[in-house]
């Protein structure tokens, strides 16, 4: 399974501690250049910057196209829009990203896309994790991950918590 993944999944998960579900779920998570830079190049310290450096599972791989990148950074970051395009160079099977709009373009391109929270629900189902919530808490309180209390309810109705 081809996974390409933008920075938020990779830092929030980072940030709670819980990294290692991206290589249970999915082996090798492949990130564009942009994201390895906006997360080591940043000048501070990012949850995830030493992994991606250091984890032999997460891959950084070049786009080739960057005059569609550069069209997508009309409205996207450079590491929402290198992953999304990296993701249809690929034929990746699911992009890993958070931001609403950067989610949007990807389904409009046809891209399978799951966020940090859908991480989670896969990872009860396959049993990796007992619960969702006090997850899903530590990402809001700990790396101030923003969930409606909408989504919250409808993700905790998934996991059937």
């Amino acid at each position: 399974m081809i996974v390409v993944s933008d920075t938020s999944p990779i830092t929030s998960l980072a940030g709670i501690g819980r990294l290692e579900l991206l290589q249970q779920l999915y082996s090798i998570v492949i990130i564009p250049q942009a994201v390895y830079d906006e997360m080591v190049r940043v000048g501070k310290a990012v949850p995830g910057a030493l992994e991606v450096q250091t984890f032999a599972w997460i891959k950084t791989q070049q786009v080739s196209d960057f005059d569609r990148v550069s069209v997508l950074q009309a409205d996207l970051d450079p590491g929402e829009a290198e992953a999304i395009i990296l993701a249809m160079e690929l034929n990746a099977e699911l992009l890993l990203m958070d931001e609403r709009s950067g989610r949007n373009i990807a389904l409009s391109y046809g891209i399978n896309v799951s966020g940090v929270l859908g991480v989670l629900l896969e990872a009860k189902r396959k049993g990796l994790i007992s619960a969702v919530k006090p997850l899903m808490d530590q990402l809001i309180n700990d790396v101030e991950f923003r969930v409606s209390s909408q989504l919250y309810t409808i993700i905790l109705q998934s996991a059937g918590e």
